[in-house]
């Protein structure tokens, strides 16, 4: 009986090769090097991040102008595309970002310790996985990788009891929110014989279109995958999460995990699920009304704003899904796009938050941003650009993502969704505005008028960056418009 071997690309994966070579290599140096030494781990893995990023830049040529994508490797596993390429590049961002916020917080909290580094390089590796799996057990490994690790990473300040409750309540809904999926999975492949996409696409294409089991599969499907994004009623875990972990975790999780939790998202409902679309485009048509609205209202009423943003990033997963529904060439670009920018903005928003929340983060309220204006006007500055990028006003990058993404929408037919899109970013810029007239408008209390914020090199770094990124992708959003319409090439 002969034996047949697949064919095996190690050059379709080496950006995922390196950052595991750099993750293995920063828990070998936390155990092995001394002391002074271990405070450049932060570094070193930037390093890898920023090494991975060429790769997957060069990886197939430009986008657009190659005709040798897709390449399908390891028996149809696994895909390099524009489409992956590109969200792995915002994945990559927000690790990158990430880390940079890190290394200040880690040494005034004192659990500078290279593990942390460790797993969000191996949480990094999930969400690539995510971007890049071809089949659904590919897939399911990405999205446990990341989750595995995140949990971890939530409770990684030990010592406060915050930061532990939210990483059990994250374990044992990630833990619920894994068996749908799987479940879903399972359906699936009984139904169809197959966890290939394309396979899955190819076989319902031809037979047992209405079968029920199929349709059940995709509902359980929608809800593992509802659940990675948070959109309501699976968002539940975003508020408490987002409030107890530490605050460069919650900025992480708000931008890379979300961005490979719709990477996966989209691949899998558009490449193999097209002939459900009438079935699971209305459903997302609620859901995306629901996430939208309940996201922005609760948000009114936050006075910690760890926890408002958490909240606003529900809404954005709503407007997300606005766009989702579209299925077309433009409505995935649009997602795509809005991606890139909601990476900067709000990674950057959070990045103020570190800075504001001191040791411990105890100023997390929206009373500690009094005066900021006048104590610190840059800083001040930036954290006004990031919520009006969030609200969507121009020439921010939030503002030209928005109407990417609504008038992909309406092109499709959507004119009620993006209706209540658009009423409800009219009702965020109010807990948004909240902050800034804050910062411009309201005396400091006296214990926090004479409070001195700390910047550290490698934050003042991230936060150029993201004020950069909120500018250039807003104001000359052509080029970047561009790559994610070419990322659409592979469907």
């Amino acid at each position: 009986m002969e034996i047949l071997i697949p064919t095996i690309n190690l050059e379709s994966i080496y950006p995922e090769i390196l950052i595991t070579v750099f993750a293995i290599l920063v828990l070998l140096l936390q155990v092995f090097t001394s002391l002074p030494g271990r405070k450049q781990l932060g570094y070193i893995s930037l390093t890898g991040i920023v090494l991975a990023s060429i790769i997957v830049l060069t990886q197939g040529g430009a986008f657009g102008e190659n005709t040798a994508l897709p390449i399908y490797s390891f028996s149809n596993l696994w895909v390099v595309d524009n489409f992956s390429r590109f969200f792995k590049l915002i994945i990559l961002i927000g690790t990158g970002l990430t880390v940079l916020i890190s290394i200040k917080y880690l040494k005034d909290e004192g659990i500078d310790h290279g593990e942390y580094y460790s797993l969000i390089l191996f949480t990094t590796i999930g969400m690539m996985i995510m971007a890049g799996g071809s089949d659904l057990i590919t897939i399911f490994l990405g999205i446990e990788l990341m989750s595995i690790s995140l949990y971890v990473l939530t409770g990684y300040t030990r010592k406060r009891l915050l930061s532990n409750e939210s990483s059990l309540k994250y374990f044992l809904l990630g833990s619920f929110a894994t068996c749908f999926l799987l479940y879903g999975i399972s359906l699936l492949y009984g139904a169809t014989g197959t966890t290939n996409l394309k396979g899955i696409s190819g076989f319902i294409s031809d037979a047992n279109f209405g079968s029920p089991v199929l349709i059940i599969g995709m509902v359980l499907l929608l809800i593992g995958f509802g659940f990675k994004v948070a959109s309501v009623p699976f968002h539940m875990w975003t508020p408490d999460v987002y409030e107890g972990a530490p605050a460069p975790i919650t900025a992480f999780m708000s931008a890379s995990p979300k961005a490979a939790a719709f990477a996966a998202f989209l691949r899998v409902f558009i490449e193999a699920l097209p002939s459900l679309q009438g079935v699971w485009v209305d459903i997302i048509w609620v859901l995306a009304a629901m996430t939208m609205t309940a996201g922005n209202v609760i948000a009114l009423v936050q006075d910690n704003v760890k926890r408002m943003l958490a909240y606003s990033s529900i809404a954005h997963a709503g407007y997300i899904l606005v766009a989702f529904i579209s299925t077309d060439k433009s409505g995935i670009a649009s997602i795509l796009y809005y991606m890139l920018a909601y990476t900067f903005m709000n990674i950057g928003a959070f990045a103020i938050v570190i800075i504001i929340g001191g040791k411990g983060e105890e100023k997390v309220h929206v009373k500690d941003y009094t005066g900021l204006g006048y104590r610190y006007p840059l800083t001040a500055a930036a954290m006004t650009l990031f919520l009006l990028s969030l609200t969507g006003i121009p020439p921010t990058a939030g503002f030209m993502g928005k109407l990417y993404l609504f008038s992909a929408a309406i092109k499709s037919g959507y004119v009620g969704l993006v209706t209540i899109a658009v009423l409800n970013s009219v009702i965020s810029l109010y807990y948004y505005l909240k902050i800034i007239v804050a910062m411009y408008l309201k005396e400091p209390e006296l214990d926090v008028a004479h409070d001195s914020l700390v910047f550290s090199p490698a934050m003042v770094i991230a936060l150029i960056i993201a004020v950069c990124g909120v500018l250039l992708v807003g104001i000359f959003p052509s080029p970047y418009i561009a790559m994610a319409q070419q990322s659409y090439i592979s469907f």
